[in-house]
């Protein structure tokens, strides 16, 4: 798959002195459009390249068998669009405001991941992911969280998996190249436009490089998924944020991410029935001893701590407003005893909690009549799980976990990062050229309707690639040498060469992604992200004296330390500068507040904190860097746009937008 296409062979640029006498040859190509990332986003959008007449293009991936889209999954994985069955009323503009609504959203994408959802929804239809539809062809919804209606689908737990593969076979029938094994190590730029990317190639012991030329780049690279230690994103996700930040690109609602309950081995969110069918939650010693139901020292009467582990199935992430008498308080919990008390947390399906029976009729009406309905009144939680999601039982089972036999450890762990890069409604930064669809894009705000991540994937895809066909009937390739983009891919180059430390660039990855959970992670205090952003800080600044030297393929870390390292500076100072700004809690992120309020019952003063009333929803939060400083700014949002529908007019600019006589 790494044969470049037609009329873009490659050429060896020549000899440059890097070192010493050694000598380094370059290879190059040039491409009118680059996609990044192996992903249901990335892979769209190669395909919606093509669609529009963009011919010479290609997908660049680490390893095509990598990333969140394919490696990870939840109970009933989500898929959110437009309401397509029943009688329940639905429009373009209802979810709109939905999406608005989740606060720091600008409207312009709102309405455009509301008014393609269903395009882009029919298209995996049609490519052969198996959303379920009644008899009739209606496809059929579920309310999912942050919902008014009943816009949810699913494929099962395995949904963008579905999607990343019937998106593949598809980018293989259309014969656009993949180019496998090349990890970007440098965006780059001239003159606030991009020009290309270079790549580190992997897939031999002899790393080589190699720049890929192209006026128009689409990041898909997902969210930074290696800034944190505990994480439910699968080890091959990493992200390259910080790569993409580095070129001057704004960061958008860096503070926003979310966190929940995920098993550790493997890493899995355990939302839906994983709760749903009320497992016991037992904490041990770090050698397993001392076994003990935690939950019981905060919730005295047996059926509110049932109702509220059920609703822990429909109220997944953590949210600081389910914390004062909601089911978020058992994410607190949990996290006293793993991060506070350096305990471990397991779920245990094989007995009831308190080792009774289920006290049914002093359960809430929603579990008790769920359970009911569901034929789940009885037995232990493996049995109900059994009964009620049988696949999920198989998905631990395939990965060397017996629920029926092992307790299930889980920790608090980040999910996704609802902030990322700026764009605008054509998915494109503020540098020119430089696209950002999916996780790494930052179109969600505060809080998001469950599995509109999905659909805003799809959508921004679509988005950006019709734009680039726009524009790329226009672009010529430039003749002469791009001097500065040349000297920065040889500036990055001769980094690995540079490095006289100790310490190895895999031991620094695992020491950052701890700092970053412990300070910059559902539960923030001033003082550790500050301390925090000045370790970050110094190390980048003495990265070469740090950083121990690394040979063959082992180069990658290092690259990815950096990468890494960018990020955690700037999402460590969107959050600094948000809570000296007077921000507070919200989301999925508690900041403690020694003014505030704490949840009743035995808990930490880390806890104590004041909740956001929507007093910044309304604004975004942007970063720049700028030269070596960061640069902070906070704007209004873009509001919803009230769009044209007089259609003799909206055609009239159709026609003019898209060339059409």
């Amino acid at each position: 798959m790494n044969t470049p296409p037609d009329g873009a062979a490659g050429s060896v640029r020549g000899v440059r002195k890097r070192s010493g006498s050694e000598v380094v040859k370059i290879t190059e190509r040039s491409f009118e459009a680059l996609t990044v990332g192996f992903g249901a986003s990335g892979l769209k959008a190669a395909l919606q390249l093509k669609k529009n007449g963009v011919e010479n293009i290609a997908v660049v991936t680490e390893n095509r068998m990598a990333g969140t889209s394919r490696n990870t999954g939840s109970d009933k994985q989500t898929y959110y669009k437009l309401s397509l069955s029943g009688e329940a009323p639905d429009s373009v503009a209802g979810m709109a405001e939905d999406l608005f609504r989740g606060q720091c959203v600008d409207g312009d994408q709102a309405l455009c991941e509301a008014a393609l959802s269903v395009r882009g929804f029919f298209a995996l239809v049609e490519a052969g992911v198996p959303f379920p539809c009644n008899e009739f062809g209606e496809y059929m919804g579920y309310k999912t969280d942050h919902d008014r209606g009943k816009r949810a689908t699913s494929a099962g737990p395995y949904t963008s998996r579905f999607m990343t593969e019937r998106l593949e076979k598809a980018v293989e029938d259309a014969g656009i190249p993949v180019l496998d094994h090349y990890q970007v190590v440098r965006i780059l730029t001239e003159d606030g436009r991009v020009t290309g990317v270079l790549c580190l190639v992997t897939d031999t012991d002899v790393p080589r490089y190699e720049i890929l030329w192209s006026p128009n780049v689409i990041m898909a690279t997902g969210g930074p998924a290696g800034m944190y230690r505990d994480s439910v994103y699968p080890v091959s996700q990493h992200g390259s944020s910080g790569l993409i930040l580095e070129t001057g690109a704004k960061g958008k609602n860096l503070t926003e991410w979310q966190f929940g309950l995920a098993s550790v081995k493997p890493r899995w969110n355990v939302s839906g029935t994983y709760m749903q069918v009320l497992p016991r939650f037992v904490s041990t010693a770090p050698d397993g001893s001392d076994e003990k139901e935690f939950l019981t020292e905060y919730f005295t009467d047996a059926g509110t701590l049932l109702s509220m582990v059920f609703l822990k199935g429909y109220q997944w992430p953590f949210d600081v407003n389910k914390i004062f008498g909601g089911s978020s308080v058992i994410d607190l919990l949990v996290y006293r005893e793993t991060i506070l008390r350096g305990r471990r947390v397991f779920l245990d399906y094989r007995t009831n909690p308190c080792g009774n029976e289920i006290p049914y009729e002093a359960l809430s009406e929603e579990a008790r009549e769920y359970l009911w309905n569901a034929g789940a009144m009885s037995g232990t939680p493996i049995d109900r799980l059994e009964r009620m999601n049988h696949p999920a039982v198989l998905f631990y089972r395939d990965h060397h976990v017996d629920l029926h036999t092992e307790m299930l450890e889980v920790a608090i762990s980040a999910q996704h990062n609802n902030g990322g890069i700026s764009t605008d409604a054509n998915w494109e930064s503020d540098v020119a050229g430089l696209y950002v669809v999916g996780e790494a894009c930052g179109s969600h705000g505060v809080t998001r309707p469950g599995g509109s991540a999905l659909n805003a994937g799809q959508c921004g895809a679509i988005r950006a690639a019709e734009k680039i066909g726009r524009d790329v009937l226009f672009w010529k390739e430039p003749a002469e040498i791009r001097k500065k983009p040349m000297e920065d891919a040889l500036s990055r180059m001769a980094l690995p060469e540079q490095l006289t430390g100790t310490r190895s660039a895999k031991e620094l990855l695992h020491a950052a992604a701890a700092r970053m959970s412990a300070s910059g992670g559902m539960i923030r205090d001033l003082a550790g992200i500050e301390r925090a952003l000045s370790e970050t800080e110094a190390l980048l600044k003495n990265f070469t004296t740090t950083v121990a030297p690394s040979g063959g393929t082992d180069v990658r870390y290092v690259f990815r330390l950096y990468d890494t390292l960018l990020s955690q500076r700037m999402y460590l100072t969107a959050m600094a500068e948000y809570r000296k700004r007077g921000g507070k809690s919200r989301g999925s992120a508690l900041y403690t507040d020694p003014s505030g309020e704490i949840p009743e019952g035995a808990l930490p003063e880390l806890y104590r904190c004041r909740l956001d009333r929507g007093e910044h929803g309304s604004e975004v939060q942007e970063l720049k860097l700028c030269g070596e400083e960061i640069e902070v700014t906070v704007r209004p949002v873009r509001p919803l746009p009230d769009a044209g529908l007089f259609f003799e007019t909206e055609w009239a600019k159709f026609r003019e937008r898209n060339r059409i006589g």
